[in-house]
């Protein structure tokens, strides 16, 4: 791996573990066996480190959504893939979701939360256009898209917090997340 893949690599984790405001410069440089001037050479800032974490991880996830929503098929249908490839993607970069939990929850001001802010909004603006899209066979809808995206995203980002922190094994992993976007589907549908 090179320095500028190191860097990456050690600041996510140390982000994800510590959050981004107790962790600085020093200690990331210190952690990936480089010197500052070479974090600042690929990087620019500790900010600037954090932009290119998001960047790079999330041009992955954003494809695999993609992905999950590009084929056919009714709103459970859709909702069941972009779950499981949300799933997926967190199951191989458990701390990627852990920094991005924390930055959800981090104060709007916070430079880290601003930073991450488009990422999550387009992730909602995604989630919210399968709801869009599904008008017709959600009649209860009722201009609730906004409503069911935000609850959605926060039953799937609940679950996948708890079994992440739990290392349940992906087998049941996949079941219990059947069963999650089953009973949302089964709440939204009555």
């Amino acid at each position: 791996m090179d320095n500028r893949q190191t860097l990456l690599a050690c600041a996510e984790d140390l982000f994800a573990r510590r959050g981004y405001d107790a962790v600085g410069v020093q200690e990331i440089a210190e952690t990936a066996g480089v010197t500052k001037p070479t974090l600042y050479y690929y990087f620019g800032s500790k900010k600037g480190l954090l932009e290119a974490i998001l960047k790079e991880r999330w041009a992955v996830l954003d494809a695999r959504m993609a992905d999950a929503l590009a084929g056919t098929g009714d709103v459970a249908c859709r909702l069941r893939q972009l779950a499981g490839a949300c799933a997926g993607f967190f199951a191989e970069h458990r701390q990627f979701h852990l920094l991005l939990m924390s930055l959800l929850y981090s104060p709007r001001e916070n430079e880290a939360a601003q930073t991450a802010r488009p990422y999550l909004d387009g992730f909602y603006r995604s989630v919210v256009a399968v709801f869009e899209n599904a008008h017709e066979s959600l009649g209860n809808m009722r201009g609730r898209q906004e409503q069911f995206a935000l609850t959605f995203i926060g039953v799937i980002n609940q679950y996948l917090t708890f079994v992440l922190h739990r290392d349940i094994p992906p087998e049941q992993e996949r079941s219990g997340l059947d069963e999650v976007v089953r009973q949302y589907l089964y709440g939204i549908f009555s």
